[in-house]
C-alpha cells in the first residue's frame, strides 16, 4: 500500500502538464501578432521612405504650379501694376475683359483659327510620316533621325530662321517662286498671310513629338494582327483605316490635347515672327501676346492675371470634353 503511494507520488513528480484547448491557439495568435507587428514595421518604414522621395516633387509642384495658380487668382481680383498696393475690383478684370475689350474677342477668333489651323495638318501629317516610319526598311533610323531633328531645336532660333525665310524680298521661298514664275508672297506683311505663316511654322515644330507618340503607338500593335488581316484579304489601306487608326486612338486623343494646349498658349513663334505686337494689323494677335502686352508693356498685371485664368478655363473645358469624349469611344468599341 505504502509502494503504490510512493509510485503515486513519484508519477505526480514526472507527469508532463497537459495542454488547455486554448494553449495551441493563444500561440498561433501570439505568433500571427508578431508577424503583424513586423509586417506594419515594414510598411511603415516603406512609406516613409516613399513620402520621403516624392516629398521635393510635391514641393515642387506647390511652388511652381499650385502657388502660382492661387497668386494668379488673386490678382485677377485686384488691380495692379507692379508699383503701388493691389487694390481690390472683384470680377471687374473680367467684366471688362468680356464687355470691354475687342481686342480680347480679336485674340480670341485668331487663336481658334490658329488652333485649327495647326491641329489639323498636325494630326495628318504626323499619322502619315508615323505610318511610313513603322516599317522594316534599311536605313529607316537615318530618316527617323532626321524626322525628329525639329523637335531639339530651339523655338526662338527656328522661328528666327522661318523669319528669314518668310522675308519679302531675300527669303527662300519667295527665290523658289520666282523660279516658277510665281510673284512674291507677303508671308510676313499680310495679315491673312502672316497667320498662314505662322500656322505653317507651327506645323513644322509639332509634328516630330506628334510622330513619336503615334509611331511608339503603331509600334505596340501585334504583328499577328495585321497578318490576319492579310490572310483575309485586306489591303495596305483597309489595313490602315480598320487596325491600325482604332487601335491607336488613346496615342490620337493624347496628340489632339497637346496639340490644343500648346496652341492656346502659343507666344513664341508669334513673338519673333511678328515683332511681339500681333502685326500686321490684328493679323497675328493671338491669346499669348495680349497677356504679354497687358502685363509687360501696360503693366496691367491684374487684367493680365484675369486673362490667363480665361485661357486656363477654356484649355480645361477643352482637355475633359476631350477625354470624355475618348473615353465614350473606347468603351462602346469594348461594347
Amino acid at each position: 500500500m505504502s509502494d503504490n503511494r510512493a509510485a503515486a507520488r513519484w508519477a505526480d513528480r514526472v507527469r508532463v502538464p497537459r495542454k488547455t484547448p486554448g494553449t495551441v491557439s493563444d500561440n498561433r495568435a501570439a505568433a500571427r501578432y508578431a508577424r503583424g507587428s513586423r509586417g506594419s514595421a515594414l510598411h511603415r518604414r516603406k512609406a516613409a521612405a516613399g513620402r520621403m522621395f516624392i516629398a521635393p516633387n510635391l514641393i515642387a509642384v506647390a511652388v511652381f504650379m499650385a502657388f502660382p495658380l492661387v497668386f494668379t487668382l488673386y490678382l485677377s481680383l485686384h488691380e495692379w501694376d507692379l508699383f503701388s498696393s493691389p487694390r481690390f475690383i472683384g470680377i471687374d478684370n473680367f467684366r471688362r475683359l468680356f464687355a470691354h475689350d475687342p481686342l480680347f474677342w480679336v485674340a480670341l477668333r485668331n487663336t481658334v483659327i490658329f488652333t485649327v489651323g495647326t491641329l489639323i495638318p498636325t494630326i495628318a501629317i504626323s499619322l502619315a510620316v508615323a505610318a511610313a516610319l513603322n516599317r522594316k526598311l534599311k536605313g529607316i533610323g537615318i530618316f527617323r533621325s532626321i524626322m525628329f531633328m525639329p523637335l531639339v531645336a530651339s523655338t526662338v532660333a527656328m522661328a528666327v530662321v522661318w523669319r528669314l525665310t518668310f522675308s519679302t524680298d531675300y527669303g527662300v521661298l519667295n527665290t523658289a517662286l520666282g523660279w516658277i514664275g510665281i510673284g512674291p508672297v507677303p508671308w510676313l506683311t499680310d495679315p491673312s498671310w502672316s497667320m498662314v505663316s505662322l500656322c505653317l511654322v507651327s506645323v513644322w515644330k509639332s509634328i516630330p513629338f506628334a510622330t513619336i507618340v503615334l509611331l511608339a503607338a503603331m509600334q505596340g500593335i501585334p504583328a499577328d494582327v495585321y497578318e490576319a488581316a492579310r490572310i483575309d484579304g485586306a489591303g495596305a489601306l483597309r489595313r490602315f483605316g480598320s487596325i491600325t487608326v482604332p487601335l491607336i486612338r488613346p496615342a490620337l486623343a493624347f496628340t489632339f490635347v497637346i496639340t490644343v494646349i500648346n496652341s492656346f498658349q502659343v507666344f513664341d513663334q508669334a513673338y519673333v515672327l511678328t515683332g511681339g505686337k500681333g502685326g500686321p494689323e490684328t493679323g497675328t494677335y493671338v491669346l499669348g501676346i495680349m497677356l504679354y502686352q497687358n502685363a509687360f508693356t501696360f503693366d496691367d498685371i491684374g487684367y493680365a492675371c484675369a486673362l490667363a485664368w480665361v485661357i486656363f478655363a477654356i484649355l480645361l473645358v477643352l482637355t475633359l470634353l476631350q477625354l470624355r469624349f475618348t473615353r465614350r469611344n473606347a468603351y462602346e468599341s469594348e461594347t
